[in-house]
């Protein structure tokens, strides 16, 4: 029985992965741990400095404009660059950002630094990160064991979060954050932020060169084409020879058209969704709790800790689910009813039944983060998968940017609960277009000559294309 739930929930995938798979897990852990401490006191650092609910929601929507500029740039170029050069690059500019915030009062020195570096207002993921890993753990693993990878990948990035809401809510009551000295505490979150990026620039170090594109590999037998082949849409002809970098620096020149065909849907889509996701960020919840209730920050600590918990044990069904339904049933079953929690959670009047929808949206909201990873590495060519990802976090970002906008706005105006409604009717309209969409696409299907016949119709709409 042990045996079967430890292969049942990927124990075993994730025991016998390489090195730098749990590298990458570690780096993941730690990151999300630092912006689960710095979300939640993110808005109430900025109203303690004496800002309009406005220019708060101006700050978050700014620093994830800028946001998208730095991940379109770095993404598109890591395969060429390499990939452990921009993870550390990143790292450096998350801890530059920490500094800054740590020591700095001003409004547009703190912005500078949030839209240069990494600084992220909604506790999700933001700048480069993302993108490049899951294109180096899509790289690293087998195509059968990568539902199980990415279902921990975000069980790790979620426990990381709640550990990380836990301790900073707890660190800011401790130092005094309702007895005056709210900005000292919350500084010193920033200072623990800073460390944080310096532990993960030093982590990611010791990556090997096999996290790069270009590696050798040895031609796999009859039955592991297949199965390769069978399991996604493209797929390219084996070969003896290695996976060569792009030869364009910009790996947005390599998508092939059918792969952004997919891209343009799914980009209309994951916007639509990340829109909401910034109107009902992490740091907007709990502003809007202390605003309601007045609720302390050991308190919101402890209330997104437990919720980001509940998330990280939703994932782990994840992988599981997926391997039964398939991977667009996941996702919206998943994610619909956590939709109708989010539109709900404004309308209580006591802190409790409200703590119950934030908790009840997280157990659900994230199930669809593992499948939806598998799913877009499945979809494209192995050289189009950080270009592709790069391009959907980027995307998404951009959507995302102008949510805490709307929040703003509407809360200086008396209607901060409207915000939530509306986010959660938008998520809702993301999931049925998704079902509509992608219902219906087969992931296993296919033989290796028919997974071969697709490689040749890309490189004659290619061809096409080029004359």
């Amino acid at each position: 029985m042990l045996a079967k739930i430890r292969e049942e929930f990927g124990v075993e995938t994730l025991l016998a992965a390489p090195r730098d798979v749990h590298l990458i897990l570690l780096m993941k852990g730690l990151r999300m741990f630092a912006y689960g401490s710095t979300t939640l006191v993110l808005a109430l650092h900025l109203s303690a400095l004496h800002n309009s609910d406005t220019l708060i929601g101006v700050f978050m929507s700014l620093t994830l404009v800028g946001d998208v500029f730095i991940s379109l740039l770095l993404t598109f170029v890591a395969d060429s660059l390499g990939r452990r050069k921009i993870i550390l690059l990143g790292s450096m500019t998350m801890a530059l950002s920490g500094v800054v915030f740590a020591t700095q009062t001003r409004f547009s020195i703190l912005l500078i630094a949030a839209v240069v570096g990494v600084i992220s207002p909604s506790g999700n993921e933001i700048g480069p990160f993302r993108a490049v890993e899951e294109s180096t753990l899509a790289h690293l693993t087998p195509a059968a064991q990568r539902s199980d990878v990415f279902a921990w990948y975000v069980v790790v990035g979620t426990f990381g979060t709640s550990i990380g809401a836990l301790l900073a809510g707890w660190l800011a009551t401790s130092l005094g954050a309702a007895e005056g000295n709210a900005l000292g505490s919350y500084q010193v979150i920033f200072w623990l932020y800073a460390l944080l990026g310096c532990a993960k620039a030093g982590i990611s170090l010791l990556l090997s060169d096999a996290c790069e594109l270009e590696t050798t590999v040895q031609k796999p037998s009859a039955e592991a084409g297949d199965a390769e082949e069978a399991e996604t849409f493209i797929q390219q002809p084996q070969s003896n020879a290695s996976t060569p970098k792009p030869s364009s620096k910009w790996a947005f020149t390599q998508i092939s058209p059918s792969s952004r065909k997919t891209l343009l849907k799914l980009a209309g889509l994951f916007s639509i969704d990340s829109l909401a996701s910034g109107m009902a960020s992490i740091s907007l919840t709990t502003y809007f709790l202390a605003t309601k209730f007045g609720s302390a920050p050991s308190s919101l600590g402890t209330i997104m800790a437990f919720a980001s918990l509940m998330s990280s044990i939703g994932n782990i069904a994840a992988s599981s689910v997926s391997k039964r339904i398939g991977f667009i049933y996941t996702m919206v079953f998943t994610h619909l009813p956590s939709a109708i929690f989010l539109a709900m959670m404004p309308a209580p009047h006591s802190l409790a039944l409200t703590v119950f929808f934030i908790v009840a949206r997280a157990t659900l909201a994230s199930m669809d983060q593992a499948p939806k990873a598998a799913f877009l590495s499945a979809v494209v060519l192995p050289a189009e998968r950080t270009a592709v990802m790069g391009t959907l976090n980027t995307v998404k970002t951009a959507a995302q940017s102008a949510g805490p906008l709307l929040t703003g706005a509407l809360a200086q105006n008396k209607h901060f609960g409207v915000a939530f409604v509306m986010a959660g009717c938008m998520k809702a309209g993301y999931d049925l277009g998704l079902l509509h969409w992608f219902a219906e696409s087969k992931m296993r299907g296919g033989s290796a000559d028919d997974a071969r016949d697709r490689a040749r119709q890309e490189e004659d709409e290619e061809g096409q294309e080029l004359r």
